[in-house]
């Protein structure tokens, strides 16, 4: 990929809903649940009170915000609070794991208010696929009840590698005989909605950002635990994703976190039949839930490869958390749930006696998302481009 396609990869033709201190502004609610008076907005966000007064009109006459009551101020004196409007806007997530099939509906504020599950075909068919995809978007916006004109758009989060420029799924290891095929332009088409596409475990820290644990921390890796593993990384409040936006892929190391190579393990090791080998992704996830259900019941030898792997992990991380210097390290995705027990024993052991880590420790929690942080991610893409403030709006040309 070319310097200028990789530079492309930035555009989309999701409409931007306000200019870069709106944005700031906008942010700064959402940030604040309990909500924000103009005054402190000012002082959040180091606007003046002028600048956050003519935004706030703005943004109230759009319907993004409302006033909702009144806190006391200095003097005594009450100062009106504004909140987002959660139902003034709302975003579309689809999430192509090679298991399931993940679609959400979110709101302005990131909460899920409709999601719809299909398992993902196994045979390598892309335009069937799509079809069907297409078929259930339609449905879920239908089921939803949500309003069609407050749509802003559809989020799509795949397993790289992507070709971003083209919109195109390129040779996923988890994906067989998806070659190239262009997700991003065929649903927009089928859809008629304004569609952005990433990474899946981009899509996920994104969700974190947006809606999840990480909501007040700029600096962060997300690690990906689904039918493949991967890294989605935060640094200064903005997400890393490399030359050509596919920053996060974990090369030979993923090749050992597979839930495939987790069973193939079990097999080996006699604590699985050689008949559980899984054919398929769906199959590989459901023998590692059953694998992880023998460690939970106090089966020593399973218990010994949940924990292996989570080793392994935990080095891995610890080693890119160095590297960038994060504070906080969130672990999420499908088969997250199944492993988090082990997982949240042994990793903070790693951490705690890592010998290269910086002047502070890193938190290890588990996303507040549910299984569903892909598709939450991807609708999180549409909020995060179309009304998160973008610092590349204030360069010119």
């Amino acid at each position: 990929m070319t310097a200028e396609h990789a530079t492309a990869r930035r555009g989309t033709n999701l409409p931007r809903m306000g200019d870069f201190n709106e944005s700031v502004v906008l942010d700064a609610i959402r940030r604040s649940p309990e909500g924000l008076s103009r005054v402190e907005l000012a002082g959040a966000t180091r606007l003046s009170a002028q600048t956050v007064s003519n935004i706030c009109r703005r943004l109230i006459e759009r319907g993004l915000v409302r006033e909702t009551g009144k806190k006391s101020g200095l003097g005594g004196k009450p100062r009106i609070v504004l909140q987002v409007e959660p139902s003034a806007r709302y975003a579309v997530g689809v999430h192509l794991d090679p298991a399931v099939v993940t679609y959400v509906v979110l709101d302005l504020v990131g909460s899920v208010v409709h999601r719809t599950r299909r398992p993902t075909p196994q045979v390598a068919d892309e335009v069937a696929t799509l079809d069907e995809m297409a078929a259930t978007l339609a449905q879920v916006l239908d089921e939803s009840g949500v309003d069609r004109s407050k749509v802003l758009g559809l989020g799509i989060a795949a397993p790289g590698p992507l070709d971003l420029a083209a919109g195109a799924i390129v040779r996923p290891p988890q994906l067989q005989g998806w070659e190239r095929v262009h997700v991003r332009d065929r649903l927009a088409e089928a859809t008629g909605l304004p569609v952005v596409m990433d990474k899946d475990v981009i899509a996920a820290a994104i969700a974190e950002r947006w809606a999840g644990v990480a909501q007040h921390s700029g600096n962060f890796l997300f690690f990906y635990i689904g039918t493949g593993s991967g890294m989605g990384l935060v640094v200064g409040d903005a997400v890393v994703r490399g030359f050509s936006g596919n920053a996060g892929e974990i090369g030979g190391l993923d090749a050992s976190l597979t839930t495939r190579a987790l069973v193939a393990e079990a097999i080996e090791r006699g604590v699985l039949e050689a008949d559980d080998a899984p054919v398929g992704p769906r199959d590989a996830e459901v023998q590692a839930a059953r694998l992880a259900g023998l460690a939970h019941g106090g089966d020593e030898a399973a218990t010994a490869i949940i924990d292996g792997w989570a080793r392994r992990v935990g080095r891995g991380v610890c080693a890119a958390a160095t590297l960038v210097d994060s504070e906080l390290i969130v672990f999420g995705g499908p088969v997250w749930p199944i492993v988090r027990e082990r997982f949240l024993e042994i990793v903070p052991e790693i951490v705690a006696t890592w010998p290269y880590r910086a002047l502070h420790d890193f938190a290890v929690v588990g996303s507040g998302l549910g299984d569903d942080v892909g598709a939450v991610g991807a609708a999180c893409l549409v909020l995060d481009q179309t009304l998160s403030a973008q610092p590349q709006t204030l360069l010119l040309g």
